[in-house]
């Protein structure tokens, strides 16, 4: 690690004792080393968000370590950003959480829709910005401080161009996955997103229900889905989402991970990610993921938050997972269950790590997830009629068939659509004789 990503990290709140773990997190991820830190609980300044004597502190912590930049885990304004840039050394930087959560997403966006999400993202956090961080940038005198030149009002209209274009441009790749969503349950699958927030251990989750088929091929891949790597202990690992075929016993069921949440997302950022978030909007039913070892007001909040994420504009039945179930005796694991059964009734309780749960986990998904049709088809005996026998196992769930001289029988459930469409095939076959 060089001294050039060394990073104090610091952090105001208005009660209580400040957390820095998800900061520090945020920043190891992000490639910083943590050499310093700084915390002050009292209501926010105007000026420096800080009181102004904690931030002559946090400037002499910077001198002590080196570190060449600051990481507020706040969401500091222009005007803060830069009185408290005036109090620390000339080439020490200042960025706040949000700024930090956009460098790690830029240097996990690997395919186009992520590097728009990203940019748009970008360009949000930036648009109400500009004009400030340019007039400040007039009465500072280090060159290109806070990134930006002169301002005039064609800065703005250049920021809400891009915005427009980069919104046509993924409103075209959501049509076009669309499309593709359509095709997979025309084929007979049922889409079952994993959501939660990083580190919950989705990735993990999904190991362990997924067959070896990625059929995903123009996604992210989350590396530890690799069958001979570990899952990371780091945030955001991947930025797009991975889909892999389950393994279920009657269902066929495609398996989507997608970027976990974190904790305070503005409203713009969350839209900023709405392309990716698609794939659990638009799924047959949800895991939410939780970490059933962190403490239970924890837990709770993340469940709501992620409650009020997905309720806006989920299609689909939510089922809680509480994971990591190794860490906890049964009377832990019982107590937390009964705290939060008002936002997490009936939860299933797994292990991904030791494959714990796993199983009744299978049978819960294959129980929410919408009812099939049942169907009882009598197709003649044709040159092609295995092969309709053939395209039913591949797409519904064949309980009984029987042969004989001139017929097959074959009972099955399956998606409306896929029922629709055997019927269609059964009368298109043609006795050889006829």
């Amino acid at each position: 690690m060089t001294a050039e990503h060394s990073a104090v990290v610091a952090k105001r709140v208005e009660s209580g004792s400040a957390d820095l773990s998800e900061i520090k997190q945020l920043a190891d991820a992000a490639g910083y080393e943590v050499v310093g830190e700084l915390t002050q609980t009292r209501t926010e300044d105007a000026a420096y968000m800080f009181g102004e004597g904690k931030v002559d502190e946090l400037a002499e912590r910077v001198r002590e370590t080196g570190a060449r930049c600051v990481i507020i885990d706040n969401d500091v304004g222009p005007y803060q950003t830069y009185n408290v840039g005036t109090k620390l050394p000339e080439d020490v930087e200042v960025i706040d959480r949000f700024t930090l959560i956009l460098e790690i997403f830029g240097d996990r966006a690997q395919t186009r829709k992520a590097q728009l999400q990203v940019e748009l993202a970008e360009l949000r956090y930036e648009l109400p910005r500009a004009e400030v961080k340019a007039s400040l940038a007039k009465r500072d005198e280090r060159p290109g401080f806070m990134g930006l030149g002169e301002y005039d009002e064609s800065v703005e209209q250049d920021i809400k161009r891009q915005i427009s274009e980069i919104r046509d441009e993924l409103e075209s790749i959501a049509a076009k996955e669309q499309r593709r969503r359509k095709q997979r349950r025309d084929s007979g699958f049922d889409l079952v997103a994993l959501a939660g927030y990083t580190n919950a251990g989705k990735s993990t989750l999904m190991r362990q229900l997924a067959a070896e088929i990625d059929v995903d091929e123009n996604a992210d891949r989350h590396p530890d889905l690799e069958t001979t790597a570990e899952s990371e202990d780091m945030l955001f690992t991947t930025l797009g989402t991975t889909t892999r075929r389950a393994e279920m016993d009657r269902r066929n069921v495609l398996l989507t991970d997608t970027v976990g949440f974190i904790s305070d997302l503005p409203h713009w950022l969350v839209e900023s990610f709405e392309s990716t978030l698609e794939s659990v909007y638009r799924a047959d039913l949800v895991l939410l993921v939780v970490d059933a070892s962190e403490p239970v007001p924890e837990i709770r909040e993340k469940i709501v938050t992620c409650h009020d994420t997905l309720y806006e504009r989920n299609e689909a039945p939510i089922v809680t997972v509480f994971n990591k179930t190794d860490k906890l005796s049964d009377e832990e694991l019982a107590e937390k269950t009964a705290a939060l059964s008002s936002i997490a009734p009936n939860p299933i309780t797994v292990s991904a790590k030791t494959g714990r749960g796993v199983e009744d986990l299978r049978d819960r998904v294959e129980d929410e997830l919408p009812e099939w049709r049942h169907e009882r088809l009598v197709l003649p005996m044709t040159d092609d009629t295995m092969s309709v026998v053939s395209w039913i196992h591949d797409h519904g769930y064949v309980e009984e068939e029987s042969y004989g001289d001139e017929h097959v029988v074959v009972e099955f459930e399956a998606r409306p659509t896929v029922v629709s469409q055997a019927r269609s095939k059964a009368a298109d076959l043609r006795p050889a004789d006829a």
